[in-house]
C-alpha cells in the first residue's frame, strides 16, 4: 500500500479561505473586521520570523492586526499591563504572546492574564478545561485542532477506532487526545518512556505522532491501512527537517500521512485565524 499524502499546505489554503469568507460576513454584520493583537518581547529571530508569518496571514484573511514589540529586558509586570489594556478594549478579539519568552519573563502569568474569550492560542487554564469538559463554547489550541481536520480531510472517522498519540504535552499530546475521545476515538497516550511503543503503535488505526524524538516511531509498526499524523519538527543530521516517524517506511504501509515539513506546520497558523473568527463570533453573540 501506498499512502495518501495529506498536503497541509492545501488544506490550510482552504482553511484561510474559509476564514476570510466568514470575515467579510462578520465585518458586514458589525462594521468592523475581527482584531487580533500580537505580543512580540525580545529580538528573538524564530519568533519575529513566526510573527510576521501571522500577521501577513490574518491580513490576507481580512483580519485586524498589529503587534506590539516590547524590548528584550521588559518584565513580566509591563507584559501584563498591556495585556490587561487589550482585555479591556471590546474591539479587541484575540491576544496572543509569542512564546517562548525571554528568561526571567513569568510564562504562566502572561498565559493566565490573558482573557480567555480572546486566548486564540487556546492555551488559558479555562479553555483546557473547557475541553477537558467537553464543553463547545471554548478555544481550542491551533495544532490540535489542525490534526483534527487533517484528519477529517483525509477521510478518517475517528469513531470507533483505537488512537495512539505519542507524546503528552499540555500543548498537542493531551488535547490532540481529548479531541480525539470527543470524536468517539479510543485512545492511549503513549510516550517516550511508554514500555512497549512498538506494540501499542503496531495496534492502532490512528498514529498522532508529537514526543518530539527523531525517528522514534519506526514504520514498519505503522499498522497496515492507519491514518498517520506527525506532528514533530527535528532536525536530521544534514540539518532537514524531520518528524518523530521514519517517514519513507510508514508510507508503504499507511493509508494516509502527513509529510514534515508541509503536513502538520501549515495548519498551525491558519487555526490561530479561525480561532481569532470564533472568538469575534462568540464575543459579540454573532450567527
Amino acid at each position: 500500500m501506498a499512502a495518501r499524502i495529506i498536503d497541509g499546505k492545501a488544506i490550510a489554503a482552504q482553511v484561510r479561505g474559509e476564514v476570510a469568507e466568514g470575515v467579510r460576513a462578520f465585518a458586514a454584520a458589525h462594521g468592523r473586521a475581527p482584531r487580533l493583537e500580537l505580543i512580540r518581547v525580545g529580538d528573538d529571530p524564530a519568533s519575529a520570523s513566526y510573527v510576521r508569518s501571522k500577521h501577513k496571514a490574518a491580513t490576507e484573511a481580512g483580519i485586524e492586526v498589529a503587534e506590539h514589540h516590547l524590548p528584550e529586558d521588559a518584565g513580566t509586570a509591563q507584559i501584563l499591563t498591556l495585556i490587561e489594556r487589550l482585555n479591556a478594549d471590546e474591539e479587541v478579539d484575540g491576544i496572543l504572546a509569542q512564546l517562548p519568552l525571554p528568561a526571567g519573563c513569568d510564562e504562566q502569568a502572561v498565559l493566565d492574564a490573558i482573557d480567555p474569550a480572546k486566548d486564540v492560542d487556546g492555551l488559558h487554564l479555562v479553555n483546557q478545561g473547557k475541553l477537558l469538559a467537553g464543553r463547545k463554547d471554548g478555544l481550542v489550541a491551533c495544532t490540535p485542532a489542525g490534526v483534527m481536520r487533517l484528519l477529517r480531510e483525509a477521510g478518517c472517522d475517528p469513531r470507533g477506532k483505537k488512537a495512539v498519540v505519542i507524546g503528552r504535552s499540555s500543548l498537542v499530546g493531551k488535547p490532540v487526545a481529548l479531541l480525539l475521545l470527543q470524536a468517539d476515538a479510543t485512545v492511549t497516550i503513549c510516550h517516550t518512556k511508554t514500555a512497549d511503543l512498538e506494540a501499542e503503535v503496531r495496534a492502532a488505526e490512528i498514529v498522532v505522532a508529537a514526543a518530539g524524538s527523531l525517528g522514534l516511531v519506526r514504520g514498519a509498526w505503522i499498522r497496515e491501512g492507519a491514518w498517520v499524523i506527525d506532528v514533530a519538527m527535528n532536525r536530521d543530521e544534514a540539518g532537514k527537517l524531520a518528524g518523530d516517524v521514519e517517514f519513507a517506511a510508514a508510507a508503504e504501509r499507511a493509508a494516509a500521512i502527513t509529510p514534515v515539513p508541509g503536513g502538520v506546520g501549515p495548519m498551525t497558523i491558519a487555526l490561530l485565524l479561525q480561532n481569532t473568527l470564533r472568538a469575534a463570533v462568540l464575543r459579540t453573540g454573532s450567527d
